[in-house]
């Protein structure tokens, strides 16, 4: 079939207890905002950056051109290899390889091409060959073994094709299954909401949720601004923030609109943007707030800034558009791990959650970002927002910060050894004994094997790089007996989850069996409890129109009293038809019973609601090794975790 042969290169219900003394179990929740990806995986490129749209039409990948991570550059490169390669076949091999060689080269431009050739995994130099399932793998190198030399010029595949194909496959294993091609094309919950801002899917699951919010983009955060007005501000990644009321209404006009200076992209995966939000604790006095996000700097330099701005004092609801201060800044030496975490704690000063610079396994420098205290990212930030430093700062470092006097050291610097931390929240203490008052929780992104819940102390080392969970990820730092560092108080593998984002500690006034409980959710789940709890907000001047909230989703709760209420109808009717006054002006005896013979019609459970589903690039390869599982068979519940402190 080959003629001849070159190397080539390339490339409801609570869940069981678990039996643990740490009382953690499962809480299975549903999440909140509209159109928010819930049960995608993570979309990543080989740069680490986000998948994108190609402004131009592909010609070779084009099963890719609605979404992925080429353009019209690298498409015409993969093709001109792949002519290249197919120059080496005759008729029967075009007919029998070049589909199986087509859709291998074009994996680089899949929107997943990260986890395609194990990119995140640093340990491991990156693949010639993308992971290919099993069943796939065997059919390619049972049909085109001779091939393999064209494809790649590592020795270890080259050898392995002259051998029987488990090894050659097996070399081209991944650990997550869900990535392999062509299973990542099939994977409901990976591809349903490439390439578009999702919508979540309808109902809630054991938990029944209230739906407070939808026709969101990309929502990242929620916060209130303290003020006794019960309004609550919602964060578009895209860098736009609104204001919802008490009685559910939202303000036709933006609070804050930076569409023209935040960095990013609405393509689901793009790590960078509006990421975070926090009102100063004295807000209804001083009408400051604070923002954290994505921007360009000079010479085009990614840079994460944070600022201070002021409510507008003709207008509430609305932000002042020229009262923005810089107070910090931070080159981002890629578009990935950018953190997004601002809160004050209950020592009244800011602390700012930097993800550790990007890329994969902290590639910066002799010992990585993260452990490096003289950089800022990879930490826990603690500034004083409310005095000015020296030699022109806008904030003032607390004379009590672990590293004020350290040689080298950034004073700012709190804690460090994070890698991304994402959510982060304080607990504000038991309702009576105030107990666990002050106590910052966050969730940090692992690489890829694990993820972590964290309690900050002061001066702690998170153990990035040299760990990820409670694993070694890094073998020589992690055998420092030196690194001294703090252990997460929890951490799961990729089995459960695999990509923590954070959340809270319960103590609200609507579930007080959650109270003290960490309720928090990964990627794939969410997390929110129901509110009914009793307060009278301060009334809010408004300018702007309200856009009345009505719910998109019905909870089992309404559908279960539209039931009742159907089968109430039916009762009164019945009751109606068998009344005297009603039965002598019939004609004949009736046929049917006054009462119905059995309720259980009327009272049955809901069934399953039909899932809203949101467009996909519908990527599809031209082999079909095997029919496509049924709809909703990938799915994975949302399945937060939570535990007891």
């Amino acid at each position: 079939m080959l003629r001849t042969s070159i190397p080539g290169g390339g490339l409801s219900c609570w869940a069981p207890r678990l039996p643990t003394s740490s009382g953690i179990f499962h809480l299975c929740l549903t999440f909140w905002l509209g159109q928010v990806g819930l049960l995608q995986g993570h979309p990543q490129c080989l740069d680490y950056g986000p998948p994108f749209q190609p402004p131009l039409h592909l010609e070779f990948c084009s099963a890719y051109e609605s979404f992925g991570c080429c353009d019209q550059h690298r498409d015409r490169r993969l093709a001109a290899r792949y002519r290249d390669i197919m120059d080496y076949f005759d008729l029967g091999g075009h007919e029998l390889c070049g589909g199986y060689i087509k859709d291998i080269l074009c994996q680089e431009c899949s929107p997943y091409a990260a986890h395609l050739y194990d990119a995140e995994n640093p340990q491991t130099p990156l693949r010639n060959l993308p992971g290919l399932c099993s069943d796939y793998c065997s059919a390619f190198h049972s049909n085109c073994h001779s091939a393999i030399s064209l494809l790649t010029n590592d020795r270890r595949l080259q050898g392995s094709h002259e051998k029987d194909g488990a090894n050659f496959c097996h070399l081209l294993n991944l650990p997550d299954k869900d990535y392999c091609f062509p299973n990542v094309l099939r994977n409901d919950h990976l591809n349903r909401n490439l390439g578009v801002v999702a919508e979540d899917h309808q109902g809630c699951l054991q938990l029944c949720l209230t739906e407070v919010a939808n026709g969101l983009k990309n929502p990242v955060s929620m916060v209130h601004a303290g003020d006794g007005t019960h309004r609550f501000f919602v964060a578009e990644q895209v860098g736009v923030v609104w204001v919802y009321l008490p009685d559910g209404s939202r303000l036709e006009q933006p609070f804050l609109d930076l569409k023209n200076i935040v960095l990013t992209t609405p393509w689901v995966g793009d790590e960078r943007g509006f990421l975070g939000l926090a009102f100063h604790p004295r807000f209804h006095r001083n009408r400051k707030f604070y923002i954290y996000y994505s921007c360009l700097g000079k010479k085009k330099v990614e840079k994460i800034r944070i600022s201070e701005m002021k409510v507008s004092r003709a207008d509430p609801n609305k932000a002042d558009p020229k009262s923005e201060r810089v107070i910090l800044e931070i080159e981002e030496p890629a578009s990935n791990h950018n953190g997004g975490q601002l809160l004050f704690g209950v020592d009244g000063y800011m602390y700012i959650f930097t993800g550790d610079g990007g890329q994969a396994g902290d590639p910066f420098g002799k010992f990585g970002n993260a452990q490096n205290k003289s950089s800022l990212l990879g930490k826990v930030l603690r500034i004083d927002v409310n005095r000015a430093g020296s030699e022109g700062k806008r904030y003032r470092v607390p004379p009590d910060n672990p590293f004020v006097a350290e040689p080298g050291a950034h004073p700012a610097v709190y804690a460090y050894g994070v890698r991304n931390m994402w959510r982060c929240a304080v607990d504000r203490g038991d309702p009576v004994t105030r107990r666990g008052r002050g106590r910052i929780f966050c969730g940090d992104v692992g690489q890829n094997r694990f993820e972590e819940v964290d309690i900050i102390v002061k001066g702690g080392n998170y153990g990035w790089r040299a760990k990820e969970g409670f694993e070694c990820y890094d073998r020589k730092l992690c055998h420092n007996a030196s690194l001294g560092d703090i252990l997460p108080i929890y951490a799961y593998g990729h089995a459960v989850g695999k990509s923590v984002t954070g959340g809270y500690v319960y103590r609200g006034c609507e579930s007080p069996n959650l109270n003290g409980l960490y309720i928090f959710g990964d990627f794939m789940s969410g997390r929110a409890p129901p509110g009914k709890c009793k307060y009278k907000p301060v009334p809010v001047r408004t300018k702007s129109k309200r856009v009345q909230f009505r719910p998109l989703a019905q909870t089992v709760l309404d559908l279960l009293k539209k039931q009742s209420e159907k089968a109430a109808r039916k009762l009164s009717s019945a009751t109606l038809a068998s009344s005297p006054d009603r039965a002598s002006s019939q004609k004949g005896p009736s046929k049917k019973p006054a009462f119905p013979t059995s309720s259980r019609k009327a009272f049955q459970r809901p069934g399953v609601k039909k899932r809203a589903r949101g467009l996909s690039p519908g990527l599809q390869g031209k082999r079909k090794l095997s029919p496509k599982p049924p709809r909703g068979r990938g799915r994975q519940s949302a399945q937060p975790r939570n535990f007891a402190l």
